[in-house]
């Protein structure tokens, strides 16, 4: 059974043939889903769909409605929203997934995500929906439009938008730094 969200954000369970299987052989996915932790895994569905766009693409929920698993989808890619879990006294131990939130505003990674296009406008929506821009949109050496933003648990991404296609020679003396593979 997958679960699906209509527009009222009401869950709705169906084993009918109209809802897609997310294992069928026809869903194409991508060789990385990563996931993110959240204190509020509903809450933080919710507001990546409206701060950037992301849409749920499989969402599974137990008989009380906690989510048991959730994928987003922006573009061709995916993304796992979880909630904050701990392998203390379990097999995995000492594994944990917790958000930055909990721990001190710390993180280990950020998302890099590339816009087709409208990064201001991607932007603004972000800010709107009350996203902390930690880094202005600006104009990069390597040709991107970009901008950083913590989400409501303070995960970090960067969006980009290709804007120009410097060569490497300009790269290089934009930056003093040399290019060894790539450019």
């Amino acid at each position: 059974m997958k679960i699906i969200s209509n527009d009222e954000k009401e869950l709705a369970m169906s084993d009918t043939a109209a809802v897609a299987d997310p294992r069928a052989k026809t869903d194409v996915r991508p060789a990385f889903t990563p996931t993110l932790f959240y204190r509020d895994p509903k809450a933080a569905l919710d507001w990546l769909e409206k701060a950037f766009g992301f849409e749920i693409s499989t969402l599974l929920t137990d008989k009380d409605g906690n989510i048991a698993h959730a994928e987003m989808s922006f573009g061709d890619s995916r993304l796992g929203v979880a909630g904050e879990w701990s392998g203390i006294g379990k097999p995995w131990a000492p594994a944990q997934m917790l958000s930055p939130q909990t721990i001190g505003s710390v993180g280990t990674q950020f998302l890099w995500v590339e816009l087709d296009s409208d990064i201001d406008v991607h932007c603004e929506r972000a800010k709107t929906a009350g996203a902390r821009i930690i880094e202005e949109l600006t104009d990069q050496f390597y040709g991107a439009r970009t901008y950083r933003a913590l989400d409501l648990d303070g995960h970090v991404w960067n969006f980009r938008q290709d804007k120009a296609q410097p060569t490497v020679a300009e790269m290089e003396a934009a930056t003093g730094l040399r290019f060894v593979k790539g450019g």
